[in-house]
This record gives C-alpha cells, sequence and structure tokens, in this order.
C-alpha cells in the first residue's frame, strides 16, 4: 500500500514538471531550448534540428519565409505595447496626430500584411474586405495558437489564392477580361478610344478606367507556392525604361511592384524617360512619384533608345541586383522572391520571370503554367524565337517548377547582379535604340561563364503589341547593324550563316575593337562550344541541300516593267496558311532567303512551303514529309511529290501555281546555292509523271 501511495505521489510529481516545462516553452520562449532552422544551398529549411519535427500537424501547412513571419508577426503589435509606446511619445513632447486606433490600422493595411487565422477561419474569410479580415484574425486567434504562431512553432495557413481588390467589382478586377463595344460609347468616347489606339497601340481606353492597383489572381503552380527561399536576398533596384508611354499603364507597373515586393527587398524604382513628349510624363509624372517611396525619375537628354536607356538606368542604380522592366507589366502575387533566390546563390546566375500575356485589347491577364512553359532560342536571322523545353533539360532537373536553363532570352524583363552585369561589360554602346541586345547578353552569359534561367515560379504580366507606336529616323537598318555587330563578335564561323540571309551585305557596323577585346580579356568560350552545349536543338544551314533566293528563269512584270522574279513570303504567324507569292528578287536575304532540308523540305526558321490541293501556303514544318515534300531535279524544277505537279510562275510572274510537269521555263527555278549531295540525291528524277 505504502509503495502504491508513493509512486502515484511520484507519477503526479512527473506530470507536475512536464505541465511546468510545457508552460515554460510556450509562455516565456523557446529560442534557448530549440536550434534557429538551418537552410540548405536550395533554399528549403534542412530538417536535421528543426522546429517542425517537433510539430508535425503543421507540416502540411503553407510556409511562408521565416525572416517574413517574425517581420509580419512585428507589425501586429498588441494594444498593450500601443498604448505603452503613446505614453512614451507624449512625455518626449512627440505626440502623433493620428489617433492611436486608426494609425495601427493604417499600418497594418500600408504594408498589405496577409491575415493569419486558425484553418477553420481562413476560408470562411477569404473574400472579406482588408480591414474586417484584419479585425477578425486579430481576435479570433486563441492565446496559445497566437504564442505558438509568433515562437515560430505553428506556421498559419495563408490567404494567398485572392488578393483584396479596392472595388471587389471594379474593371479588370482579378485579371478578367474588359470588354468594350465601341458602337455603343458617344463620339467624343469613341474619339478617346480611337486616339489611345493610335498613341499606344493597345485599348488605353479600357486601362484608363482600371484600377492602378487592380487585384491579379495568384496564377503561381501550387509546389512554388510552399517554396522557402534563402531569409537573406539582395537589395534590388527595379529600372523601367518608358517613351510616351500611357500613364496608367507606366503607374500600374509601378505600383504592381511596390504592392507585391517585400518592402525590405525594393530599395529603388527608376522610371527612366526616354525624352518623352507628352505633358503629363514631365511635372505631373514628378510630382505623382514624390508620393511613393523610393521611386524616382531619370530623364535622357535626348532620344537614345532602349539599349541606351537602360544603360543610364544602370548607371545611377545602388542596390546589389538589376531588375530590368517594360513600362507595360504587371508583377503578380511572390514574383521578387524567386528571381532573387538564384542570384543570392550564385552571382552569375541571370534570370527571366514567366512572361505571361496581358491582352492588349481586353487586358485580361492570361497565365501560363511552368510545366507547359517554352524556353529561348534562335534563329539564323538572329531573331529571338520560343521553342520547348528539350528533353535533355527536362532530364536535369529535379522538380518541374525548378528554373530552367534557357540559351537565350526574350530581353524584356530580367534580373542580374549589378556587380555581374558590369563584369560582362553590360550592354554593347555601339548599338542603336533596340534590337540584337538581348542575344548579345544571352551569348555572353553563357560564353563567359554565366547562366541563363527562366525562373518558373516567378510570374510577370507583359503587354504584347502587334506594331509599335513610335517612330525613329529613317535611312538606317538599326536591327540589321546590331545584328552584324554581335555576329562579329560573338558567332565566330557561324557568323556566316546570317551573313547569307542579307546576301553578305554588311555595310557600316561602327569600330568593334573594344567589345572583342572584352571577349578576350573574360576569357569566353567560342560560339561552337555554346552551340553543341548549349542550343544543339538548332539546325545549322550547311547541312542544307540548298539555300538563298529561288529564281525563276521566266522574267514577270510589275509595274509595267519586266523584273526577275524570286518566291517571297514571311514566315510569321500572319503569314501562315497565306498564298506564297512572288516579288523582283532584290538580293537582300529576308524573306526571299530559303532552305532545302534533306527531308525535301522548302523552309525558313520553321515555317516550309506547303501544298494541300488549294493553293501554295506557308504552314508550321511538321517533319512528317507529305505535304511539305519536294523533289528538286537536275532539270531545276520543283515537283511536289504527293501530286507529281510541278511548281510554276503565272503568265505575268506574279503568282505560284501548281500545274503538270512540262518543263516550260515558268517550271525552271534556280537555287542561288546547290550542294554536290542535292544533285546526286535527286539524280534519277524524271519529268514524267508518276516516274521517280
Amino acid at each position: 500500500m505504502i509503495h502504491r501511495r508513493r509512486r502515484s505521489l511520484l507519477l503526479k510529481l512527473l506530470i507536475s514538471a512536464v505541465l511546468l516545462w510545457l508552460s515554460f516553452v510556450l509562455f516565456i520562449g523557446t529560442d534557448d531550448i530549440l536550434p534557429e532552422n538551418s537552410y540548405g544551398r536550395d533554399g528549403h529549411v534542412q530538417s536535421q534540428h528543426s522546429k517542425w519535427e517537433r510539430y508535425p500537424e503543421a507540416v502540411n501547412l503553407s510556409r511562408p519565409d521565416p525572416h517574413k513571419l517574425r517581420f509580419e508577426v512585428a507589425v501586429r503589435k498588441g494594444k498593450k505595447e500601443e498604448e505603452e509606446e503613446e505614453v512614451r511619445r507624449q512625455k518626449e513632447g512627440q505626440e502623433d496626430e493620428v489617433p492611436l486606433e486608426n494609425r495601427q490600422k493604417e499600418r497594418i493595411h500600408d504594408r498589405d500584411v496577409p491575415p493569419f487565422v486558425n484553418m477553420q477561419m481562413d476560408s470562411a474569410i477569404k473574400r472579406t474586405p482588408t480591414s474586417v479580415v484584419n479585425d477578425v484574425a486579430l481576435s479570433s486567434v486563441d492565446d496559445v495558437t497566437r504564442r505558438l504562431i509568433e515562437k515560430g512553432l505553428l506556421i498559419p495557413k495563408w490567404n494567398l489564392e485572392r488578393e483584396t481588390p479596392e472595388t471587389p467589382n471594379g474593371t479588370g478586377e482579378f485579371g478578367v477580361e474588359v470588354n468594350i463595344v465601341k458602337e455603343s460609347l458617344s463620339a467624343t468616347e469613341r474619339k478617346e478610344f480611337d486616339d489611345g489606339w493610335q498613341r499606344s497601340a493597345f485599348n488605353q481606353y479600357i486601362s484608363d478606367r482600371m484600377s492602378l492597383h487592380r487585384a491579379l489572381p495568384d496564377v503561381r503552380d501550387a509546389e512554388c507556392k510552399t517554396r522557402i527561399y534563402h531569409e537573406k536576398l539582395p537589395s534590388v533596384s527595379v529600372i523601367i525604361i518608358f517613351h510616351n508611354e500611357a500613364w496608367t499603364v507606366l503607374l500600374r507597373t509601378v505600383h504592381s511592384v511596390l504592392d507585391r515586393s517585400p518592402p525590405h527587398l525594393i530599395k529603388e524604382v527608376i522610371l527612366v524617360d526616354d525624352f518623352s513628349d507628352i505633358n503629363n510624363l514631365k511635372m505631373p509624372l514628378e510630382e505623382y512619384v514624390t508620393k511613393l517611396e523610393k521611386v524616382r525619375v531619370v530623364r535622357a537628354k535626348k532620344r537614345d533608345g532602349l539599349i541606351r536607356a537602360r544603360l543610364l538606368g544602370a548607371s545611377v542604380a545602388t542596390a546589389e541586383v538589376l531588375i530590368f522592366l517594360d513600362s507595360h507589366c504587371e508583377c503578380t502575387k511572390g514574383w521578387l522572391e524567386p528571381l532573387l533566390d538564384r542570384i543570392s546563390q550564385n552571382q552569375s546566375n541571370v534570370v527571366v520571370p514567366i512572361i505571361d500575356i496581358l491582352d492588349d485589347q481586353t487586358f485580361k491577364y492570361h497565365p501560363s503554367s511552368a510545366k507547359y512553359m517554352n524556353i529561348g532560342g534562335f534563329d539564323w536571322n538572329l531573331q529571338f524565337k520560343w521553342y520547348l523545353i528539350p528533353d535533355r533539360e527536362k532530364k536535369r532537373r529535379m522538380n518541374e517548377v525548378d528554373p530552367v536553363w534557357s540559351p537565350t532570352m526574350a530581353g524584356g524583363l530580367f534580373g542580374i547582379s549589378r556587380e555581374y552585369f558590369e563584369y560582362l561589360g553590360a550592354y554593347d554602346p555601339g548599338m542603336d535604340i533596340w534590337g540584337g541586345e538581348n542575344l548579345e547578353l544571352s551569348f555572353k552569359i553563357w560564353m563567359c561563364g554565366g547562366v541563363l534561367e527562366q525562373v518558373l515560379c516567378s510570374h510577370v504580366g507583359h503587354v504584347f503589341r502587334h506594331r509599335s507606336p513610335y517612330t525613329w529616323r529613317s535611312g538606317t537598318n538599326v536591327l540589321k547593324k546590331n545584328s552584324i555587330r554581335l555576329a562579329e563578335v560573338w558567332m565566330d564561323e557561324y557568323k556566316k550563316y546570317y551573313y547569307e540571309r542579307i546576301n553578305f551585305n554588311l555595310g557600316e557596323f561602327g569600330d568593334i575593337t573594344s567589345r572583342k577585346e572584352l571577349r578576350k580579356k573574360l576569357q569566353c568560350k567560342s560560339f561552337d562550344w555554346y552551340l553543341k552545349n548549349i542550343y544543339p536543338e538548332l539546325v545549322l544551314p550547311s547541312e542544307a541541300l540548298a539555300s538563298g533566293e529561288i529564281r525563276n528563269k521566266a522574267l514577270g512584270v510589275v509595274g509595267g516593267k519586266q523584273h526577275p522574279m524570286c518566291i517571297d513570303s514571311a514566315v510569321n504567324n500572319k503569314a501562315r496558311n497565306k498564298p506564297v507569292k512572288l516579288w523582283p528578287c532584290h538580293g537582300q536575304g529576308g524573306n526571299q532567303f530559303w532552305l532545302l532540308s534533306k527531308d525535301g523540305e522548302i523552309e525558313r526558321d520553321d515555317s516550309c512551303i506547303d501544298f494541300a490541293g488549294d493553293f501554295v501556303k506557308i504552314f508550321p514544318c511538321h517533319g512528317m514529309k507529305g505535304n511539305q515534300e519536294w523533289i528538286c531535279g537536275l532539270d531545276n524544277t520543283i515537283r511536289h511529290r504527293n501530286t507529281n505537279l510541278c511548281l510554276q510562275s503565272s503568265d505575268n510572274g506574279t503568282k505560284l501555281e501548281m500545274k503538270p510537269c512540262t518543263g516550260i521555263d515558268h517550271q525552271i527555278w534556280y537555287w542561288r546555292r546547290r550542294s554536290t549531295a542535292a544533285s546526286l540525291r535527286r539524280e534519277n528524277t524524271s519529268l514524267i509523271p508518276g516516274v521517280r
């Protein structure tokens, strides 16, 4: 009996000790008991000494950055602390003009702190106005839960799915499309509608009726929402170049940066004015940005173009990282941290977000899934192009949302260490206005020791215009000049493939001595290495059986005069399914440059000449021969394999037709360059239908 009493007493003492210890942990502190979280190279919490192991029920919740959590919890000071602060200020004669209650609400609202609640309450208040959410959140969390959150032992479920707009049913909120029936507008409104399109090349009328802070959906893939990034990320200078940009589109870009970025990461937003002449972009803009913390305007003294304007912005930037944005973008939730995380791991990482589409007509936000993304490449006309992520790159990555290596970037939106940007020689100052600078920087990054990544957990919307609303001085082919500078400095022996496209007509392209010396100083790799290791998917023109212009033997009549006629067509999206035409031969390549592949395709930049029985047209190359296989005979005819019909110019020489093969002059075609292999492969070709 005595032993039983002793055991019972010992058991009670043990239980009391355990309860006392738990009280100490919850109400006094755990910093001296539990070690701090440690972070691995990828930024994820290491499990070995993690607080998460002690509270497995919290593991499946969305985990915000612990540093961010501490910051946001600190914002929500209790009433007692606020009252003590008020008393102290009064004693020091620094009484605030704003009442305590209002100031507390303003602080929470201004910093856009997401509410933290228990699991049941979170789903119930997802669409509650912000002020109500904050009150509910602060009053509905019990003391134990609050202390667990403050100690980092429990991570709440965050309301990331939706933002709270100023006007929930406002124009374009949550990225929905806005449709305007122009005929229903008044005469004054129709003029405003048309003027906006003419001036901006997008629907400015709609933009001017949307909030500068319009809400957007959280478009990230589910896996991205739970990722943890490094606690100490570098500071950022966001550089936005503009010229005569629409007021609302420009400021919506700025506010999307400020509204959806952790404040401590944004050191400055630099608006570089490339000599705008619209009045509201002068003093009114200066007055507006003075009310915005960290935003300033830098103005060019003359019209310099995108390249030199970006160099101007970079020259005055002071943060560790430069992020360049176009002036018609909208950043989404969580756009910044994934970019900075990659640069924090390696200073030579250059990062590009997923560039989603903002519809130029309706301003609808079209998100893209990380799992179905394209990456950047180029063609031998030195034009940027998108292509599917190759299998080799899919195998290299651990997860579908991990950053993907990209051979090139579009160039409008990217982030780079300021120090690395300067190390690479920034942009080529000899390039004019716009064009080619994105490929030049892409080649430099890869060939000079860096990595160019598309970060699939970062989304930024961008208005893609169908035309440029700006005019430039005439008489100079700026894109050609920039591309020649690029080829001469970085492409080694492969530059000849671009020069074929311009018929080796280089013209004046300026002094490139300093750029070649830069490449030598940096000990950059060869372009051959780049093609074999970074972009092996690019088909070399040397593998083609014939190339250049395709000239008809018969002359055509244009403008009342006879001319040699060549097969001529654009190959962009607008040209798809459109008839291929004949045009006087100009010897400049461009739309008259073609390649004959080993499979008999007459193609350029992934578009092929196709005949499906109706007319000769441009269609994406599918690699299945069929309608896209042509036989180039020793007699210089071009015969369609499927139909045995020959390609023929019309009587006046301006149209392409398909006719039975007879060998007349209108069916005779001359390639500018034709390999011996092409002749050998087609040596048994006959003009007689049915005989091959």
